[in-house]
C-alpha cells in the first residue's frame, strides 16, 4: 500500500473521532505553547540585560572591595567590604594608561523629604566623571563642580523618580531643598529619565551627590564603597583590567600568589555571567514545560491502544485481503504521527499568541525565535513516533484469524 493511501485512511481514522482527536492533542497543545512561551521569555530576559549592559558602556570597569566571590574567593568577611580607600582612586587615576573617566562610589540609604513627602533612596556619592561613565545625562540644573566636591558641598541631582515622589510629575525642583537622612541638600540638576534596567530596577531612583559628601555628612566612614571607570576604547579594556590590578596589589601590598582582596569586573564578564545564568533559567523553565509534551504523548499511546482493541476486527479483515503487518504499523504510525503533528501546529500558534499577550499585558521582554518553534515540531515528531511505536506494532503483531473473530 502506498504512503498516500495510508494517510487517507489515518486521516478518515481521526476524523471519524474528531473530539477523541481533539482530547488527545490537548496534552501536545499545552506543551509546545509552554514550551515557545517560555524559551520566548528566556530569549526575551536575556536580550533585554545584554541591551541594557551595553547601554551602560561596554567599556566600563567595577571595582569593588573584597575578593571575588564569582572566582571562589571568600568575600564573606565584613571586613573585606572597605579595603578600598580614596588613595586607591587616585593612584588608578594617575597610574593607568587606559582609563578616560573615574569615580569613587560611596553609598548611603536613607529617606529624602520634602514639605510632607518623604521617599526611601539611595544616595550615591561620585566625582563629576561618573555621568560619563554611566551614561546619564542632565536634563536641568547642572553636575556639581570640583569645588563642591572638595568642600563637601550639600548639592545633588535627582532621579526623575525621586522628583515625581517629592515634588509631583513634570516638576522642577532646581533650587529647592530636600532633606536626606535629616541633613539639607540644595537641589542643583534633575537626571534625564532612563527606565527600569533589564534586572527590573528603576535607575531613576536615584540622588547623586559628591562623594566627600556622602562619605562624611551621610555615612560617616573612611573608605570607599567601590571604583567606577571607563577605559579609552573597549579594545583596551583587558589591558586596562590587568594593569588595575597590578596598580591596587602594589597599593595594598599583596604578595605574588595571595588572593586579592577587591575584584574588577568588566561590562563583557557581567554580560556572560548574567548570560549564563539566563540561560540555565531559560534551560530549566523550557525542560519543564516539556513535561507536559510527555503527558501529551502517554496521551497518544493511551488513545493508540484503545484505537488498536476497537478495530481489531478491521485490522484482521485487512491482513486477510493482502496487507501486510508493515501496512498496519505504517498506517498507526501515521495516525499517532498526524495527532502529534496537528497538536504541534495549534500550540505553536497558541504560544505565539501567549508570549505577545504577556509581552503587552505583563510588560516582559519576550523573543520567538525560530529554533524554538523548530525544536518543538521536533520534539513533536518524535513524541509522535515513540509513543505510537508500541501500539503499531502490537497492531501489526496481531493474528489475523484471532482478529477476525475478536468480538
Amino acid at each position: 500500500m502506498n504512503i498516500s493511501n495510508l494517510f487517507k485512511i489515518s486521516f478518515k481514522a481521526l476524523g471519524s473521532n474528531k473530539f477523541r482527536a481533539l482530547l488527545t492533542m490537548l496534552g501536545i497543545i499545552i506543551g509546545v505553547a509552554a514550551v515557545i512561551a517560555m524559551l520566548a521569555i528566556g530569549q526575551g530576559s536575556k536580550k533585554s540585560i545584554e541591551d541594557e549592559i551595553s547601554k551602560m558602556g561596554s567599556n566600563m570597569l567595577m571595582i569593588q572591595p573584597g575578593a571575588d566571590m564569582f572566582q571562589g574567593g571568600a568575600r564573606m568577611n565584613p571586613a573585606s567590604n572597605n579595603t578600598l580607600i580614596l588613595e586607591d582612586f587616585t593612584a588608578i587615576r594617575k597610574n593607568c594608561n587606559y582609563i578616560s573617566a573615574i569615580s569613587p562610589v560611596v553609598n548611603g540609604n536613607g529617606q529624602s523629604i520634602y514639605g510632607s513627602d518623604n521617599w526611601p533612596v539611595s544616595m550615591v556619592g561620585v566625582n563629576e566623571e561618573y555621568l560619563q561613565i554611566r551614561k546619564f545625562s542632565v536634563k536641568s540644573g547642572r553636575m556639581f563642580n570640583e569645588h563642591e566636591i572638595n568642600s563637601s558641598a550639600k548639592v545633588c541631582l535627582l532621579g526623575q523618580t525621586v522628583v515625581e515622589e517629592l515634588f509631583g510629575e513634570g516638576a522642577d525642583p532646581v533650587g529647592l531643598s530636600i532633606r536626606y537622612n535629616k541633613i539639607p541638600f540644595i537641589v542643583i540638576g534633575v537626571l534625564i529619565e532612563k527606565g527600569e534596567n533589564g534586572m527590573g530596577q528603576d535607575q531613576d531612583d536615584i540622588i547623586l551627590a559628591p562623594f566627600t559628601t556622602v562619605q562624611k555628612r551621610v555615612v560617616a566612614i573612611d573608605y570607599i564603597n567601590g571604583i567606577n571607570c571607563s577605559t579609552t576604547t573597549e579594545e583596551v579594556t583587558q589591558q586596562a583590567k590587568t594593569e588595575i590590578e597590578t596598580i591596587l596589589r602594589s597599593q595594598h601590598g599583596i604578595n605574588e600568589g595571595d588572593e586579592d582582596d577587591f575584584h574588577v569586573r568588566s561590562q563583557q564578564e557581567m554580560l556572560t555571567m548574567f548570560s549564563s545564568t539566563s540561560a540555565v533559567m531559560t534551560i530549566l523553565l523550557a525542560v519543564i514545560a516539556g513535561i507536559s509534551l510527555i503527558v501529551g504523548g502517554i496521551g497518544i499511546m493511551n488513545i493508540m491502544f484503545v484505537s488498536v482493541t476497537e478495530r481489531t476486527r478491521e485490522i484482521g479483515l485487512r491482513m486477510a485481503v493482502g496487507a501486510r503487518g508493515m501496512d498496519i504499523m505504517a498506517q498507526f504510525l501515521i495516525e499517532a504521527f498526524l495527532i502529534s503533528m496537528v497538536g504541534g501546529m495549534i500550540g505553536v500558534g497558541l504560544g505565539i499568541g501567549s508570549s505577545f499577550i504577556i509581552k503587552n499585558m505583563l510588560n516582559w521582554p519576550v523573543v520567538i525565535t525560530s529554533y524554538s518553534i523548530a525544536l518543538s515540531f521536533a520534539v513533536c515528531t518524535f513524541t509522535g513516533i515513540f509513543f505510537g511505536w508500541y501500539p503499531a506494532r502490537k497492531a501489526a503483531n496481531l493474528d489475523p484469524i484471532d482478529a477476525i473473530r475478536y468480538e
